[in-house]
């Protein structure tokens, strides 16, 4: 926060000296106004905070666990013991690796600059993965009296549709934010009026959220549009591609299960509805 925040006064200190510079330009030209560019513009800026720290604080220093588990811990608000039920593995042991990836960043003396052009691209994974973990968060809560967190639900999906509109040419991106909306669609459906969890070929379709399914089909579709194109897809498009199913399906027996189970035939499907080690996994329900 402090180094923030001495970036923000050197920002505005910069900001400051450029409009005296171009007053004075100016005024030696005699008041000529041409069309000056926006200099802002010309900065990769990201504009949500949230989505800003995630980024700075996947850093490529850390193994890919590590910066996960960190950013879930400083950025996400996540305790250990919810980052370890969403990695498989105990709170202890996500205890120390949280532990040893704040070691690893102070012994190197490791600078947060925000990252752009390929640098930014090579984050992507683990930025989708801490983004993935929130909404698990959210969507089954590891503690507390409410089965769901649905904060934390909304502000994943907000964050899957921010990342969409930061890289709109990476399908697994979209692919991530369509399993975000398909799967958050079913939220008002996943409990009866005593607050019984709902399963999901026995739930009131008519409550699922119409709008973030469209969101979720739309942004599928802009996915398979890469994807025919030769763009790599990978497990998040896959899984969409599958809660996409169920979404189409106004009914439990009009589900296409013989599509559901051609996309785990897909290479890197047959894994879309497990857990592994070392990776988020995915609630079907």
């Amino acid at each position: 926060m402090t180094t923030a925040k001495r970036r923000g006064i050197d920002h505005f200190r910069r900001a400051d000296n450029l409009r005296r510079k171009v007053a004075e330009l100016e005024h030696a030209r005699g008041g000529e106004e041409d069309e000056m560019p926006d200099v802002d513009s010309r900065v990769d800026h990201i504009e949500d905070d949230v989505l800003r720290l995630i980024f700075l604080s996947c850093h490529p220093i850390l193994t890919p666990d590590s910066r996960a588990a960190l950013t879930l811990r400083l950025v996400g608000g996540l305790t250990t013991a919810e980052i370890a039920r969403g990695f498989l593995t105990t709170e202890a042991t996500m205890g120390q690796r949280i532990s040893r990836a704040k070691k690893s960043l102070s012994a190197a003396r490791a600078e947060f600059e925000l990252p752009t052009g390929p640098e930014r691209t090579s984050r992507l994974d683990d930025v989708m993965a801490v983004i993935y973990l929130i909404f698990n968060e959210g969507y089954a809560a590891t503690a507390g009296e409410d089965w769901m967190r649905t904060e934390l639900v909304a502000e994943a999906t907000g964050l899957a549709r921010m990342l969409s509109a930061l890289a709109p040419d990476e399908p697994e991106v979209l692919g991530l934010q369509a399993l975000l909306e398909l799967q958050g669609s079913r939220l008002a459906a996943r409990l009866d009026s005593l607050g019984a969890p709902v399963l999901l070929e026995a739930q009131d379709r008519t409550q699922w959220d119409r709008l973030m399914i469209r969101r979720g089909l739309a942004a599928l579709r802009q996915a398979e549009q890469l994807a025919t194109s030769g763009t790599p897809v990978g497990k998040y498009f896959l899984r969409a591609s599958i809660a996409a199913q169920h979404a189409r399906a106004h009914r439990a027996e009009d589900t296409d299960w013989r599509r559901i189970a051609a996309l785990y035939d897909v290479p890197g499907g047959r894994r879309a509805g497990r857990g592994r080690r070392g990776e988020p996994r995915r609630r079907a329900r």
